[in-house]
């Protein structure tokens, strides 16, 4: 499998984050390395967005990563307890960034499990084996997605996204994003986009 390139994510935001379905995002840890497949992301559009962290234009510590060309990640906390995964996405100064929302695991089932959950993919119920990876916190929890990798660069050897080695058809569903009902007219853009019919997308229309 290839890794994603620079110019892969320097791109469109909203084209990137369709073509970042059915890549697989790879955090390679001390022990293992954890591989899941991308099948639901966010586009968030900067300063013209009013859902983006970036929107008013203003450089903080939490969004400068947000500056950066494409190909970096952008990793942030909510709610004080979990973790959100973003790609940053076009050329330096344009802080778009997308985030991924779902995944669904590849390998290394039971690390995943015990990082979500504290226990093996055999011990968890039927509810806890359908949400392990279908929503950004919990993705991050399973992958060990921490602050620790904000700021890495995408296209290093830690933290990484590569290309599927099978050519798949897969169908796209575009709709409006979730938990946005702040951002005015932002709420109602279809800038949401997932892959139809795939069992770990977090929420469906």
């Amino acid at each position: 499998m290839k890794k994603l390139t620079r110019e892969f994510y320097k791109r469109g935001t909203l084209l990137v984050a369709k073509e970042l379905l059915g890549k697989y995002l790879v955090v390679n840890n001390e022990n293992s390395i954890l591989k899941g497949k991308i099948v639901e992301v966010e586009a968030y559009m900067g300063t013209v967005d009013k859902a983006a962290h970036s929107y008013s234009g203003k450089i903080t510590e939490r969004t400068k990563v947000m500056y950066k060309e494409g190909g970096y990640a952008y990793v942030y906390l909510i709610y004080g307890m979990y973790y959100c995964m973003n790609v940053v996405t076009s050329e330096e100064n344009l802080p778009e960034a997308i985030l991924i929302r779902a995944i669904e695991p590849i390998n290394e089932l039971d690390t995943m499990c015990r990082n979500r959950y504290g226990k093996s993919f055999k011990e968890l119920n039927s509810y806890e084996k359908k949400n392990i990876t279908n929503g950004p916190g919990k993705l991050c929890k399973a992958m060990n997605i921490t602050k620790e990798l904000n700021g890495e660069d995408l296209c290093g050897d830690k933290f990484y996204i590569l290309q599927n080695v099978k050519e798949e058809k897969i169908e796209i569903v575009s709709s409006k994003r979730i938990g946005i009902d702040y951002a005015e007219e932002a709420k109602d853009f279809l800038w949401r986009f997932y892959i139809k019919d795939n069992k770990f997308v977090s929420k469906l229309d």
